[in-house]
């Protein structure tokens, strides 16, 4: 669907906008967080056959079109732990 100056419409603004506006306020909050959404794409794999890669399964996850929020809203929460509570954040990375 197009607005009135023929360009697309976003439906997924608001979503953006409100994961975008999450603010990390407890450490069970940020740890939920960091558990909730990987560090790395869990679709990328390779597919192999008697020891040899026969197909590489590339990342997808940028083609998720809140990819952006997601990964900054993890990054907030590491941080968040970090530095306001002081914990090692090794496990997540």
């Amino acid at each position: 669907m197009y607005n009135e100056y023929h360009c697309p419409i976003d439906w997924l603004y608001p979503l953006r906008q409100w994961l975008a506006a999450i603010e990390v306020h407890s450490s069970q909050q940020a740890h939920l967080i960091c558990r909730l959404i990987p560090s790395q794409c869990p679709f990328a794999r390779d597919i192999q056959l008697w020891g040899r890669t026969i197909l590489h399964i590339p990342p997808l996850c940028k083609l998720n079109p809140l990819y952006e929020q997601m990964v900054e809203l993890r990054w907030r929460s590491l941080c968040y732990l970090a530095d306001r509570c002081g914990e090692d954040i090794t496990a997540y990375c």
